[in-house]
């Protein structure tokens, strides 16, 4: 069962920045990061489609060049970094999850990664016809669908687009949906857990990872469950 670090690490450092990635890595078997675009389309790693919430900044992400929006506070000092830059400190060393936020950036998003291309990739993506886009241009690298809400049919979608996994929210977790996954040789990635008891819990259902804010507690937490603790 492996660990994704969520935003890197969230808990832990300002979530998406370089520092939150190099936590993440200490502990996740991924990373997981977001991706918008700026104005003058470069990657930039941010969970909002606004600077508001994690910079000192205001507005769209999309209305920032990369100079402006690289000027911003993310938290402790840290920017907001690029794609690039975000595969550069990666480069190898743990796999990366990205997850695509807005449609449309698909193939600026697959030219930067072929670039350097991870070794362990999925491309993810709450919207369907990202999740579809991505497996086509990068064929080499997973695909998953992201879900916050119940569908009529996730497992089919995710077949149907290309998937190579399915990422539910934690609470739609159930041993149907694993059954069904696994059957049609999809992995299945909850998330966010941050608990022991939720641990064991997608552990024991068979859910083949989870996404958590702080990883290095969560490998500790995995520990005590495969332990019998």
């Amino acid at each position: 069962m492996f660990i994704v670090g969520h935003r890197g690490a969230r808990a832990l450092e300002p979530e998406n920045t370089l520092a939150a990635v190099q936590r993440g890595m200490a502990c996740a078997d991924y990373v997981e990061i977001d991706v918008h675009l700026s104005r003058d389309g470069i990657p930039v790693v941010i969970h909002d489609a606004t600077v508001d919430r994690t910079t000192g900044g205001t507005g769209a992400v999309r209305d920032f060049t990369i100079e402006e929006v690289q000027k911003l506070d993310a938290g402790r000092g840290e920017r907001i970094p690029t794609l690039r830059e975000v595969l550069d400190q990666v480069s190898g060393a743990t796999g990366l999850i990205v997850e695509i936020k807005e449609q449309g950036i698909e193939e600026v998003v697959a030219s930067i990664l072929l670039e350097n291309l991870p070794e362990n990739l999925f491309i993810v993506s709450f919207h369907d016809r990202s999740v579809a886009t991505a497996k086509r241009l990068l064929p080499g690298a997973g695909a998953g669908l992201i879900f916050s809400e119940e569908r009529d049919d996730p497992v089919r979608d995710a077949v149907r687009l290309g998937a190579d996994a399915i990422l539910p929210r934690f609470d739609l977790l159930t041993e149907d949906l694993i059954r069904e996954a696994h059957d049609r040789h999809l992995l299945v990635i909850p998330w966010v857990l941050n608990g022991a008891e939720d641990i064991r819990r997608a552990y024991e259902l068979g859910a083949d990872g989870f996404a958590s804010d702080d990883p290095c507690r969560a490998r500790s937490d995995l520990a005590k469950v495969r332990g019998g603790a």
